[in-house]
């Protein structure tokens, strides 16, 4: 299919190629006054004029076709006999907008033979000559094939009758050779008619092409032309090709139909429906779609609802382009189909349709469902972000099908907002099974996330359930949240009089929280917990919360940073502390955090990260620091480190310094 508008598409590339020269040109008159454009345009045809090398001229051919004018022209015209620069010379004389540009490529046809010829009768088309029509013609009967060949394409981008009266005749008449240049020529000159608005000689070509002895290529191109010529006549020919047993005549009628405008073109395709085979079936589906045309809908719902899989897949696929609300009952039905890719493809489809009548469907059907069929409606609104059906899928989040239940919380998970955590939060009491509270708490988190400070109030009265799962949750939730009032409720809960509430406002509060740093209250009972904790996994929880805290905020510069560090460095016990204290340190730049840095790199178990990290921060000339404590702090990791690689970089730095 690719190759059947090849010669639209050459002739396209040279029209782009042309505008391009002409928008250049026009550029170049308004970036320089017409004076220097001329004296510019002198000392490039004074090049073409001199001894210059081919490569330098070829150059300059390019810039005449920015500023050539008819003053250019017989300088360029004299190397359209040059085998090194003709082809260059054209580029300039395709672009030079004079009439004396056709009459020197005119003249050059009586002169040149060979490739120059048929570079000249190229360029000749490529500017529609109407004057070298006769010329042209001339040369259809060249002995040199492509030469003849060249004059056909040419005189078809050109067109007009004169042309369609000389080349039509040779579609049986021309040798094998060049028919088929003959072909394209008529198609061309068809397509120039038909933008002129004289269809009927626009039919008379294109039929006269596909009923030709010319290679199938121009067969295919002149149906193709036929049908779009002849508008609405044209659908029994499209439908002839419908129904070939010919695959590529099937393919052009598929293009066609793509193309050809009018709902006669719908009501064919869906005719062709009843009579076709499964495989094509499916292509005039694809067809459907592209058209747009929503009159289709009803053969589609057809297809969608039985036969076989593929082409159900097929009309489903196409519903999610040309649906609406009507589409939904059918689509629901096949996205529980036994058949995993049809159920997949219809709920695809169903989350894909466009438009609020397709959500109101949705949300109507949602109450009346039951079963698989709930459940996918459920998923879908989840998808589609239906408002209307969040009623229905919170009654779901009870149904005593898991497979609904656990689609309704997704779905609230991905949709509710502040205004449904109170209703959520019901669920959640009401839920015993282990599975489902995590589902819902995690849905909860979600909601709590999009609505900040909103969600707090109902979510405070979860904190004090008398359940301490509950009030875990509830933790998390809040974490979710963010801001101070939330902060306050964690804070509160290390007080709880279960333990494994405690533990987990501990831990909620060293990982406080996706809107960090922005919720910097949480430092202080960190810190309190650093400092007075009596169980030793709090307290390293909240050592690298505070750790974390410090080394993200922004509120705090380098000194104030460093300072914090190193009144929670005597309360580190741990290796894994220690490090998190050594990245932090790492970016600080003050002459206190290499002395820090320095005497961490003394403990063996953490002194390579210490030894590295003083490497990083000593080789940079950092800002009240001197060049004797970064020298010092460099020593140190000489000393300290076992790592050759580490020593290496201390050595290198040290002996930049100095």
């Amino acid at each position: 299919m690719h190759k059947i508008r090849s010669f639209a598409l050459v002739a396209a590339c040279l029209a782009a190629a042309v505008c391009a020269m002409a928008a250049a040109r026009a550029t170049a008159a308004d970036a320089d006054n017409k004076a220097a454009v001329a004296e510019k345009e002198q000392k490039l045809i004074g090049v073409l004029k001199s001894d210059a090398p081919p490569a330098e001229k070829a150059i300059t051919c390019k810039q005449l076709a920015v500023y050539g004018s008819k003053d250019a022209v017989p300088a360029l015209a004299a190397l359209l006999s040059d085998e090194k620069l003709a082809s260059w010379s054209r580029i300039a004389l395709e672009a030079i907008p004079d009439p004396a540009a056709d009459d020197a490529l005119r003249v050059a046809v009586g002169k040149v033979q060979g490739r120059l010829l048929v570079g000249v009768i190229n360029s000749i088309g490529v500017r529609r000559d109407a004057k070298s029509v006769d010329t042209l013609a001339a040369k259809l009967k060249d002995a040199d094939a492509d030469v003849a060949s060249a004059a056909a394409v040419a005189l078809g981008r050109i067109g007009g009758p004169a042309v369609a009266k000389a080349l039509e005749p040779l579609l049986a008449s021309a040798p094998a050779a060049v028919r088929s240049a003959v072909a394209e020529g008529c198609v061309l000159c068809a397509e120039r008619f038909l933008a002129a608005g004289s269809k009927d000689d626009a039919v008379k070509l294109y039929d006269a092409v596909r009923k030709a002895d010319v290679p199938k290529q121009r067969i295919l191109e002149g149906t193709r032309g036929a049908i779009l010529a002849r508008q609405a006549a044209g659908v029994p020919l499209l439908v002839e090709q419908l129904r070939s047993t010919d695959k590529a005549l099937f393919a052009i009628g598929l293009s066609a139909a793509r193309e050809l405008p009018g709902p006669e073109v719908t009501d064919a395709l869906v005719a062709e429906m009843a009579k076709a085979t499964p495989d094509r079936q499916a292509m005039l589906l694809l067809a459907m779609a592209d058209r747009g045309d929503v009159k289709a809908i009803p053969a589609v719902l057809a297809a969608a609802k039985s036969g076989p899989v593929p082409v159900r897949i097929a009309a489903v696929g196409v519903l999610a382009v040309l649906g609406n609300g009507s589409c939904v009952p059918v689509l629901l039905d096949a996205s529980v189909d036994a058949d995993a890719s049809l159920a997949q493809a219809a709920k695809g489809s169903l989350v894909k349709m466009p438009g609020q009548e397709v959500d109101a469907a949705i949300a109507a059907q949602l109450p009346k469902a039951s079963g698989k069929s709930r459940q996918a409606l459920i998923e879908v609104a989840g998808a589609r972000r239906t408002m209307a059906a969040l009623p229905a899928i919170l009654e779901c989040a009870s149904d005593a099908d898991a497979g609904i239940r656990g689609a309704a919380v997704d779905a609230l998970g991905s949709i509710a907002d502040e205004k449904q955590i109170p209703d959520v939060v019901k669920v959640l009491e009401k839920t015993s099974d282990p599975k489902d509270r995590a589902a819902i708490e995690k849905a909860l988190m979600a909601i709590s996330g999009r609505a900040g400070a909103a969600a707090v109030q109902p979510l405070k009265a979860l904190a004090k359930n008398q359940d301490a799962g509950l009030r875990i949750s509830a933790l998390h939730a809040l974490a979710s949240a963010g801001g101070p009032e939330a902060l306050d409720a964690v804070k509160a809960a290390i007080e709880d009089p279960d333990k494994a509430v405690q533990d987990d406002a501990v831990r909620t509060l060293s990982s406080w929280p996706n809107k960090w740093p922005e919720d910097a209250g949480v430092a202080e009972p960190l810190l309190g917990l650093v400092k007075s904790s009596k169980d030793a996994t709090r307290q390293v929880l909240a050592l690298r919360g505070y750790l974390q805290y410090v080394q993200v905020t922004k509120k705090l510069n380098d000194g104030e940073k460093l300072a914090k560090v190193n009144d929670v460095l005597p309360l580190m016990t741990r290796p894994e502390e220690k490090r998190i204290a050594i990245s932090v340190l790492g970016t600080l730049g003050t002459a206190g955090a290499l002395e820090a840095l320095s005497t961490l790199a003394g403990d063996p178990a953490i002194a390579e990260e210490a030894c590295s990290a003083l490497v990083n921060l000593a080789g940079k000339n950092l800002q009240g620091v001197t060049k004797e404590q970064r020298q010092k702090a460099l020593q140190t990791v000489l000393e300290k480190s076992k790592n050759d690689g580490t020593k290496k970089r201390a050595d290198e730095t040290l002996k930049g310094i100095k």
